[in-house]
């Protein structure tokens, strides 16, 4: 029978006022679960993050600004909303809470 353990998310979580802290949870074929803890990151002016995987991202924890390459429109995110990036989509996070911890739950994984 395999070994079951409960873990939570919320537990040992960084401070995360000097820089954002990535923590994998979990990773195998094609597949990686991070949690992500921000606290007043953003990415920086004129940069775009742009993956070859796939990623669902949802906020936690906190609020968050994300911004999408052409598109006009500015993503505010709070406690429960998430996001689905396509693969090879350019976008950047504008804006972290400065005052609070932002917990997100991304799942990245290699679309066929």
């Amino acid at each position: 029978m395999p070994k079951v353990k409960i873990h939570n998310v919320f537990s040992g979580l960084p401070d995360a006022r000097g820089r954002e802290v990535f923590q994998t949870l979990r990773k195998g074929r094609g597949l990686r679960i991070e949690r992500i803890v921000s606290r007043g990151q953003a990415t920086p002016p004129g940069q775009w993050l742009c993956s070859k995987a796939a990623e669902w991202v949802i906020v936690l924890k906190g609020r968050a600004r994300l911004l999408f390459k052409g598109v006009p429109k500015q993503f505010d995110l709070k406690a429960g909303e998430h996001v689905f990036i396509p693969r090879k989509t350019s976008h950047r996070v504008d804006w972290t809470h400065p005052k609070q911890r932002t917990v997100w739950l991304a799942v990245h994984w290699a679309e066929g």
